[in-house]
């Protein structure tokens, strides 16, 4: 079996705020769910929302466009959710990746996920809490309405990964399976390579443990990494305590004039 293991390479507890002056030449890499938007009990709960169209948008343009968002969804999801207002985007926890300029940066699915998504399926039928989610590089079983499916639906989960060679991808109540290939720190030094990237101070924010490799990348790159949510040992230097608070943060940031030339 191969589990996803995010890069946690500290012990610390954020507990400080992240500063509200921007570094040079910042780059911001944004997470979607419990970061952009609050987690939801389905994930189709998650739409457009005009505060953070009208949020985007701004820092876009003061940014030059160095802002991306790096999510577990779908790329048309994130199209959908995001009102289409931004083209920089890394999609199921990075195997799919549309740059600053429009091109797709896509991967074939691995033949494994046929099977899972014929298992994983018939067992969403079986309990009606279940909800079953097909990304196309990636399926995913979510229990967060069926609680008391947790166990059923990882040890499913488990086995068709060691029977696939499928990438086990542990979330919020969720179990996911994956092509294997890039993840979100991968994704974070990939548009660093590129315009308008290039030279830029990352910084990531991200609520999950698939976010702990995005965390890492920006802080081996200068940056650094703000967790969102509880606090818990992770790569991040920075907490901030929901997306609510992300909204303000982002809100109130002040960017250097240097930091957009």
């Amino acid at each position: 079996m191969t589990v996803a293991q995010p890069a946690v390479r500290s012990e610390t507890v954020a507990t400080a705020s992240p500063p509200l002056i921007a570094p040079h030449r910042l780059a911001l890499f944004l997470d979607l769910d419990g970061t952009l938007a609050p987690i939801m009990p389905r994930p189709d709960d998650v739409g457009p929302d005009p505060r953070r169209a009208r949020l985007l948008a701004r820092l876009i343009a003061v940014l030059d466009g160095r802002l991306a968002v790096v999510s577990g969804r779908s790329l048309p999801d994130l199209d959908h959710i995001l009102g289409g207002g931004v083209r920089a985007i890394a999609a199921v926890h990075g195997l799919v990746r549309r740059t600053a300029d429009g091109q797709l940066v896509d991967r074939e699915p691995h033949p494994g996920l046929e099977e899972a998504r014929r298992i994983l399926g018939e067992l969403a039928d079986c309990e009606r809490g279940l909800l079953f989610e097909d990304k196309g590089l990636s399926i995913a079983l979510h229990y967060r309405n069926a609680p008391a499916c947790a166990e059923a639906v990882n040890e499913a989960a488990e086995r068709l990964s060691q029977a696939t060679g499928l990438v086990l991808q542990q979330g919020d109540m969720v179990a996911e399976l994956r092509t294997p290939g890039a993840d979100k720190g991968a994704a974070v030094r990939a548009f660093l390579r590129e315009t308008p990237f290039t030279n830029a101070t990352p910084i990531f924010v991200g609520d999950d443990l698939t976010d702990e490799d995005g965390f890492t990348a920006a802080d081996r790159l200068g940056g650094f990494g703000v967790l969102v949510g509880p606090a818990r040992p992770t790569a991040a230097r920075y907490r901030l305590s929901d997306h609510e608070a992300v909204f303000r943060w982002l809100e109130g940031l002040r960017i250097p004039m240097e930091a957009s030339a």
